[in-house]
């Protein structure tokens, strides 16, 4: 005669297993991608208009090539535009709305996402361009054919290390990279594919914009960052509108 043990509705291991998964649903069930998508798309549609009325045309002396003439006395035009203010304050407001969402919801269903992580990175990097912003223009904005100065690395303009730079230390990377930690703590595969593919568009189109005006818009038009803040935006709207359907029957479910 043998005997077998057979687990009880009250089993301690068929207890944690339920609360496990019933975790899980959880907080599958408030996740809140759609939220930083969702302000981030705006903040970038709005940079449009702030790109449009900051914009500004200069004229000065092309710096003098050596060992050559032929440009000596030649006028060359500059132009200007986007507010470092509006990129700074912009994103950190939107970070800390961010946290106020995600710590309400977890107050109201008893299950916490640590946001934390996501809140705090996005606005590190936040302070770290802006800060590397203002070091490397402490003495003014270079003019034409004057070599970048990136944290004392004085670089070519035209070079494309110089141009990643300029792209890893713009709004891209601080939307982007944030995003990555946030797929990682929500385990959020979609998420993680929709950064990447978001981080890959803004790489593209971010060093196209400093080769070629974009759509045929000109680099003297105070519209020529329309088409790429157009299409970035557009994307993260999009996506904050896929997340949030996707959420529906969760939340349904959960309830």
């Amino acid at each position: 005669m043998t005997e077998s043990s057979v687990p009880s509705p009250g089993d301690p291991h068929e207890v944690l297993a339920g609360l496990a998964t019933l975790t899980r649903k959880v907080r599958a069930a408030q996740r809140g991608t759609w939220v930083p998508l969702l302000l981030f798309g705006v903040i970038t549609l709005g940079a449009i208009l702030v790109n449009r009325f900051t914009f500004s045309v200069h004229t000065t002396t092309c710096p003098a090539i050596p060992g050559s003439a032929d440009n000596a006395g030649q006028i060359c035009t500059e132009t200007r535009q986007g507010s470092a203010l509006y990129w700074t304050l912009g994103p950190a407001l939107a970070y800390a709305a961010t946290a106020i969402f995600y710590t309400r919801r977890s107050h109201n269903r008893g299950v916490g996402t640590p946001v934390r992580p996501y809140v705090l990175t996005g606005i590190g990097l936040v302070a770290l361009e802006a800060a590397v912003f203002y070091w490397n223009t402490r003495h003014g904005l270079p003019s034409p054919g004057e070599k970048l100065d990136f944290l004392g690395l004085h670089l070519d303009p035209a070079s494309g290390l110089a141009q990643f730079l300029q792209w890893l230390d713009g709004p891209a990377a601080a939307v982007g990279l944030p995003l990555l930690v946030l797929s990682y703590i929500e385990r959020n595969r979609a998420l993680l594919l929709f950064t990447l593919a978001y981080l890959a568009m803004e790489l593209v189109t971010g060093l196209s914009h400093f080769k070629v005006g974009l759509m045929g818009i000109p680099f003297d038009s105070p519209w020529m960052s329309l088409p790429r803040l157009a299409v970035s935006g557009a994307f993260l709207l999009l996506g904050a509108l896929g997340f949030a359907l996707a959420q529906l029957p969760r939340q349904r479910h959960v309830s």
